[in-house]
């Protein structure tokens, strides 16, 4: 007997779709669960949900940051990359705190596995496998999401965070053929969907290193690279640097590797034009370095274990699109891995991305209520950049459904918010990855305050559990209290503060001074300064006492850039009507017109920084702004304009 079953049960209704379960899908799905909204994530197979597929890593200047600030808003990567840690370093340590960064060796499928268990323990949260092909909307809002499988999944809004898979083809010489990431099919009917919707794509070229077996690389002559025992992890409940820490090597090419590569140029992809789309800029192939940088007669390679208990290595400085033949030829050229095995060929890949000016500040399209994009569909490079995407678009996906204001971090707040507002503002005319560089107040984002930056707000929005609140707020009132202490612990000249001082070849004072201004000359930390006091520090959340002593040596600087936030603030926060109509602000120049009515700028700080946009349009654009009875004259005398036009013709 056959049951009868109606179409609607093949309809399954959701606050929030999440297409794709990279780490961005991750993060924008665990954040629309952990606020309340019954949340779907639809993945092209549940077996590679959080895949890391280039290098087995997180971190770096400005990557790094980012995580913290994952962290901070109550994201999961920084817990995950915590629990899989293979080794841990501090970079730029010999720098000011401002670029100082974490950076660290992952084992990505242990990785993986701990990523799928959160998703699978969140209670408001399904994972199915389903391939999403289309975006219905209905009356300019989302309405459902259909699958290849048939499944219509009826939703109130969808983030899609399809990274590398649109429409991606893989080059290997001049052998090419349509496939992502895991010989994954790619998605080719979504992006229709999404173009009938008026969003333009465009392709970006991106590219990933040979993969080689451990046992066949001579390690002898290698220089090897070894993790920090005192490192701090990502988040500020975790643990830190792991006791036993896997090292990584480092060897370099040479003048017969660039050679070998040099004549076979006619089969890299990029060079025989196969390959339209535009690749990364501070991760380039090595064909391009060679080209790029001919003066260099060597170029260096990081040999990057993928996991603890595998014998794959990645090679990290040497992403390819040659024929696997000549892969394995340059190779042998390189110290160490003469007598090399590879156990996955490098290759470069092409996708569709959608130029970032088409959204909001909340990563929600302009051209359909409810439609959020996050990640690498974006045009952004990296992990890290997905991640804190996912989450930013999951928190204002949920809270489009809670009817709450935008979550939107200014660029004094956060590296989010930077990026965000150089991806919306700016575009993306190569893929973007970000830099402590792009930052104007960098001093003020330091990766040490983030959770001071930004648990407050997060704990606001519902995302924070409380013990990390309970850790954040230890640490905020250990430094506020000891700052305080500092400042009233007085030392007279002539004390025992001199046999200290001398210790350090720093000069006795000679008058009366604080223990802040001790500790604010360079050859005095706050570590030295505890023990020749006396003074335990108590059990603290990691970091703390680097933040404490950043705010105390840097006062001045800190002090200067927030003097520069506020002021500044004023103009720049300004808010541009939604509806404004640039067309009749004929006194802007014509092509600043242009690219404000295509990126229509929340204020006049994000107008600012848009190309093509001079500071005379500015003024124009304020005197507009504060004189609305300018405008209207302005339209009357360009609508007179055309009518004595259309006369005269």
């Amino acid at each position: 007997m056959t049951a009868n079953v109606s179409l609607e049960s093949r309809e399954c209704c959701y606050d929030v779709v999440v297409v794709g379960a990279g780490h961005a899908g991750c993060e924008a799905a665990l954040a629309s669960a952990r606020l309340g909204c019954k949340t779907l994530l639809l993945t092209l197979n549940l077996d590679m949900v959080a895949f890391m597929a280039c290098n087995p890593s997180l971190g770096g200047p400005g990557k790094g940051h980012l995580v913290r600030e994952i962290d901070a808003l109550g994201g999961e990567m920084p817990r995950v990359a915590d629990q899989n840690l293979l080794q841990v370093r501090l970079l730029n340590t010999g720098k000011g705190p401002a670029v100082q960064a974490l950076r660290a060796q992952i084992d990505k499928w242990g990785y993986q596995r701990s990523m799928r268990i959160a998703l699978e323990k969140e209670q408001n949260l399904i994972i199915r496998e389903d391939m999403a092909e289309e975006v219905r909307v209905e009356d300019g809002t989302v309405s459902e999401v259909f699958g290849r499988s048939g499944a219509i999944y009826k939703t109130k809004t969808a983030v899609i965070c399809s990274g590398v898979y649109l429409g991606s083809e893989i080059f290997l010489g001049d052998r090419h053929y349509p496939a992502s990431p895991g010989s994954i099919t790619p998605s080719y009917n979504l992006v229709k969907s999404l173009q009938k919707l008026g969003l333009a794509f465009d392709r970006f070229k991106t590219g990933t290193p040979p993969r080689v077996y451990r046992r066949s690389v001579d390690f002898s002559g290698l220089i090897p690279v070894h993790g920090d025992a005192q490192a701090p992890g990502f988040s500020i409940s975790g643990h830190g640097a792991p006791e036993s820490q896997v090292p990584c090597w480092m060897t370099y090419t040479n003048k017969a590797t660039h050679d070998l590569i040099r004549d076979n140029f006619s089969l890299a992809p990029i060079y025989s034009g196969l390959i339209k789309g535009s690749g990364p800029r501070y991760c380039p192939s090595i064909e391009d370095k060679i080209v790029r940088f001919a003066d260099r007669d060597r170029h260096p390679v990081f040999i990057e274990p993928e996991g603890g208990d595998i014998d794959e290595l990645y090679l990290q400085g040497i992403s390819t699109g040659l024929p696997p033949d000549v892969q394995e030829a340059f190779l042998r050229t390189i110290e160490g891995l003469e007598n090399v095995q590879v156990m996955r060929p490098a290759y470069a890949i092409e996708y569709d991305y959608a130029p970032p000016v088409q959204l909001k500040l909340s990563l929600e399209t302009k051209t359909t209520a409810g439609l959020f994009f996050a990640g690498q569909i974006n045009g952004t490079t990296g992990y890290e950049e997905a991640a804190a995407q996912g989450l930013v678009a999951g928190v204002n996906a949920a809270h489009r459904i809670m009817d709450r204001k935008p979550l939107v971090l200014k660029r004094n707040e956060a590296y989010i918010g930077v990026m965000i507002d150089d991806l919306v503002t700016r575009g993306a005319a190569e893929p973007y990855r970000i830099f402590t560089s792009r930052a104007e107040y960098r001093l003020l984002l330091r990766q040490d305050n983030a959770d001071l930056r930004l648990t407050e707000k997060s704990r606001s929005i519902g995302l924070i559990d409380d013990e990390r609140y309970r850790l954040s707020l230890a640490k905020k009132i250990y430094i506020e209290s000891e700052l305080e202490r500092l400042e009233q612990t007085r030392h007279n000249p002539g004390s025992s503060i001199e046999t200290f001082l001398s210790e350090y070849v720093s000069s006795a004072p000679k008058h009366p001074v604080s223990a802040l201004e001790l500790i604010r000359r360079p050859e005095i930390t706050y570590s030295s300064y505890l023990k020749w006091e006396g003074t335990e520090a108590p059990p603290l959340p990691q970091g703390t006492l680097n933040e404490l002593e950043s705010q105390i040596k840097y006062a001045g600087y800190i002090a200067k850039q927030q003097h520069m936030v506020e002021k500044t603030a004023r103009m720049h926060d300004r808010p541009i009507p939604a509806d404004f109509d640039y067309r009749k602000a004929i006194n802007i120049s014509r092509e600043a017109r242009q690219k404000l009515e295509q990126v229509r700028p929340a204020t006049i700080g994000q107008a600012c920084r848009m190309e093509g946009v001079n500071p005379a349009d500015i003024s124009v654009l304020m005197l507009y702004l504060e004189r609305p009875d300018s405008m209207r004259a302005a339209g009357r005398e360009e609508n007179g304009a055309d009518d004595n036009d259309r006369a005269n013709k």
